[in-house]
Formats: structure tokens, sequence, C-alpha cells
């Protein structure tokens, strides 16, 4: 491997024989190299190639910024989500994922705790990604001796859920989009109202509505659990939010053939309660 752009005393790039960038680490790996040196394969310990042009620019900026360390740890993580889900995600997965990691701990460091609002959602509807995360605050721990709070297993899962979703097919993104649009406006008519776009409870409810039309889109149903003791309270303290939501599973079998589970049925009841009722007052 001949050096062709050194980056750091930790991070070169080469070109592979078809003349394509990747990025070599290794400790101390350009540490008295020049462009044009032969790089010693005993000092390297990743190679990362991210076929997306754009991708691949901002993985190298990324590199100049954050250390090693954490986007080698990013890697583990990506490598046991993969095991764990049995897929390939999105290559942007580990610049979102080392950016993520990093600043995180520096937040916690500096005494900045963020409460993740979707941490309720996040472990109902996407247990495995969840693991993931708890996992990951385990490996994070073990390198860098902080323990993050769950709220960042929750971020974590997020990115995860994200990078599961293939960005480059634009038809389902737009199938999500619309989906979104569509149960909103539903809620919107039945209540007669305008939303409050910069509420917490808005961004909530539209995180919640992103999830359901993943889900739907990707055909990822959710097990009904024992929830339908929970499901008829709220169903008798939220009754317009239910009736709002009955309307919304009628529209949903209607166009797409899906029923919503008692499960989905009891959150979105309660995130149309709270965003209708701030939207009013």
């Amino acid at each position: 491997m001949i050096i062709n752009r050194i980056l750091n005393n930790n991070v070169v790039i080469i070109l592979d024989e078809n003349g394509e960038e990747r990025v070599v680490c290794g400790k101390g790996i350009a540490f008295k190299k020049k462009v044009g040196d032969e790089l010693d394969s005993k000092q390297i310990n990743k190679v990362f190639v991210l076929k997306d042009q754009g991708m691949n620019e901002k993985f190298k900026q990324l590199l100049l910024n954050i250390p090693l360390d954490h986007i080698r740890l990013a890697d583990e993580i990506i490598n046991l989500a993969e095991v764990k889900l049995g897929k390939r995600l999105n290559e942007s997965l580990i610049i979102s994922l080392s950016d993520h990691i990093y600043t995180s701990i520096s937040r916690y460091l500096d005494g900045i705790t963020i409460k993740n609002a979707m941490l309720w959602d996040i472990k109902r509807f996407y247990e495995d990604e969840f693991e993931i995360g708890m996992k990951a605050l385990n490996m994070i721990e073990e390198v860098f001796h902080v323990r993050l709070p769950e709220d960042e297993a929750g971020f974590i899962a997020l990115h995860i859920v994200n990078a599961s979703m293939d960005e480059s097919n634009m038809e389902q993104i737009m199938d999500i989009t619309r989906i979104m649009q569509e149960i909103s406006n539903v809620v919107k008519y039945y209540f007669r109202i305008e939303f409050d776009v910069n509420s917490v409870y808005y961004f909530r409810f539209i995180t919640h509505l992103k999830f359901f039309a993943q889900r739907l889109v990707l055909g990822k149903t959710i097990d009904d659990g024992s929830n339908d003791g929970l499901l008829d309270v709220v169903k008798l303290k939220y009754q317009a939010a239910y009736k709002c939501v009955e309307k919304v599973n009628t529209f949903l079998k209607h166009k797409y053939n899906y029923e919503l589970s008692h499960e989905e049925k009891l959150y979105l009841t309660i995130h149309i309660e709270r965003v209708v009722y701030k939207s009013k007052n």
C-alpha cells in the first residue's frame, strides 16, 4: 500500500488497484512518513471504504476532528448491529455514530445531559436496536470509563434505525413522507386546528409518525403486548383523541390495507392528545 495522502499520524489515504480511495487507520501509521512511501501492513488495524464520494469526503473531515478511538468504537458497534439485525446498514452510519459518541461523551464530561423525549417509543417499537444501544453504552464505558445515561442508548438506537433505511430509495422516502402527512392531516382536520410546529409535543408526534410510517413501508409490524387494560383507560381518559385514532385506523385500512394494533392505538392516542392539547392552548 502506497500513501496517497496523510490526514494525521494515525490515518492515511491510499489508492487501491482500481484507483479508488481507501481510508487506512493504525496507531502511528504515518509517523515520519510522506506521500509515496510504503505502509507497514503490521501497523494497519482498519481500512474504511465509503463508496459514496460525498460521504467519503465527510468521513475524511470527521477523521481530522475526532479521535480515532471514537471512530473505531463506532465501527465495532455497527458490526455488532449488523450481526444482531442480520443486514447491512447504510455506510453513512460510521459518520453519524462516531460524531454522536464523541459529542455525547464531551457533553457528559462537561456536566450536560440531554433527555431523550422518544425513549418510551424507542424501547417499545425498536427493541433490538435499543438492546444494541444498551450494549453500546457498555462498550463506551469499557473504552472511555464514562457511563452515559440510558437516554443515549435511545439516541444510538435511532441512528441505527435511520441507517437501516435505504436513503437512496427515493420512492421509500416519498412513501414515508406521504403517510406522515396523511395522518397529520387526519388529526388536523378532525380537531380543526393548526399545529404549533415549534412545540416539543409536535416534534414528538411527528417523530412517532415517522417511526410508524417506516414500519408500514418496510412491513415491520409490532405485536400486541399486554396493554389492553391500559388502552381501555386511555380510551376513557382521552376520548376525543381515541376517536381520532379510529379515524386514522379507518383511513389506513381503506388505503393501505393496514390495521393499527392495540399498542399502536395506545401510543398514537397519547401523542395526539398531547399535541392537540398543546396546540389549542
